[in-house]
């Protein structure tokens, strides 16, 4: 099985407050971008992470929106 990370430096999974804290935005914000479905998340026992290459498709598709204006 093939890792993800394009870094050895970068987590494969970030909590919900590195998330937010490497996106800049608040805690809650990234809540509401779950619930929408803008990214989504794992569960690891009871803990919700979110995968580095979700926060990197929604930069990704922000990005495309951007460029669609």
């Amino acid at each position: 099985m093939a890792l993800t990370n394009t870094s050895s430096t970068e987590p494969l999974v970030y909590t919900i407050y590195e998330a937010a804290s490497a996106l800049r935005i608040s805690r809650t914000k990234i809540y509401e971008l779950l619930d929408s479905g803008e990214i989504d998340s794992i569960h690891i026992g009871r803990s919700r992470k979110i995968p580095a290459d979700e926060l990197r498709a929604y930069i990704d598709r922000l990005r495309g929106k951007e460029e669609d204006q």
